[in-house]
């Protein structure tokens, strides 16, 4: 099942995508959350009803008639590692980290699979990274490699934009990971049901058309079981955190010369199975 949340000329409204079109959900069945973290709290108690309403698919309209939305409008945590696949940590002439590297990127950082990402006043060092998204579930604390797969709800795509000269400014890379707009995933959840196998996942991206990264989810350094064990053993992961799992080798900042994004250029990331993500670049106003 794919959840998106959309907003057709009213309030910001749950749906369920079928094909090219999506269904409503809230407008058919007033008593589900209005939300898509209060959805995934509820799912155990709620998923019959919400794939009912799926099947049924009354109301339903076209894709191309809505705008999408990040699936999440505001998540609660959203925790990125960095160096995770072999062929990044090259082009970034740094060893194989032996212990996983994480950072957070703030919540305002949060963009719709559509929309604008801006290029910064304060710098024109803005790169992509493509990656796979994995949304928790029930979540927990302490949760272990073997019990990983139950704690995600489900997945998507994702983009760490990053602002390379504030990333490298310092030791910490927060600041640099977390500019407004630096932070799309979607275009909508996939249930975790439809993807039998996360580390077997075709990851591309493509600037302006021209391919830039292209690799396979079965690279990654620490996988996702290995990343929710870890995360879980120092903080409680709960419903609708995202997990960003690492970007391939191909970045803008390895190539020679480098390659930032400008306003007008268009990035899209794809996964196999997850759809796309396409957003446009534009100077922040």
């Amino acid at each position: 099942m794919k959840l998106a949340t959309f907003e057709a000329g009213a309030a910001p409204q749950l749906g369920a995508v079928t094909g090219d079109r999506i269904v409503p959900l809230n407008a058919a069945a007033p008593g589900l959350p209005g939300d898509m973290i209060g959805l995934i709290a509820a799912w155990p108690r709620v998923e019959g009803e919400v794939r009912r309403l799926a099947d049924a698919g009354a109301g339903a309209v076209a894709l191309d008639a809505i705008h999408l939305l990040a699936p999440i409008r505001r998540p609660g945590k959203i925790m990125a590692i960095g160096l995770n696949y072999a062929d990044h940590i090259a082009e970034s002439n740094l060893g194989t980290p032996e212990h996983q590297v994480w950072f957070s990127k703030a919540s305002t950082a949060t963009n719709g699979p559509h929309d604008r990402i801006q290029v910064p006043k304060v710098s024109q060092a803005l790169d992509y990274e493509a990656e796979l998204v994995a949304v928790i579930g029930q979540g927990g604390r302490h949760i272990g490699k073997d019990a990983a797969a139950g704690a995600i709800f489900g997945y998507c795509c994702g983009n760490d934009a990053t602002e390379r000269a504030w990333q490298h400014r310092t030791p910490q890379w927060v600041v640099g990971k977390s500019f407004d707009t630096h932070a799309p995933f979607g275009p909508w959840i996939t249930t975790a049901d439809e993807v039998p196998n996360p580390h077997a996942l075709g990851i591309r991206c493509l600037v302006n058309g021209e391919v830039r990264q292209d690799s396979n989810t079965r690279h990654l350094v620490f996988n996702v079981w290995e990343q929710i064990e870890h995360l879980s053993q120092a903080m409680t992961l709960e419903s609708g955190d995202l997990i960003f799992t690492g970007t391939p080798g191909g970045i803008g900042a390895a190539m020679k010369p480098m390659q930032f994004l400008k306003a007008g250029d268009r990035v899209r990331v794809e996964i196999d199975g997850l759809g796309a993500l396409d957003n446009p670049c534009a100077n922040e106003a």
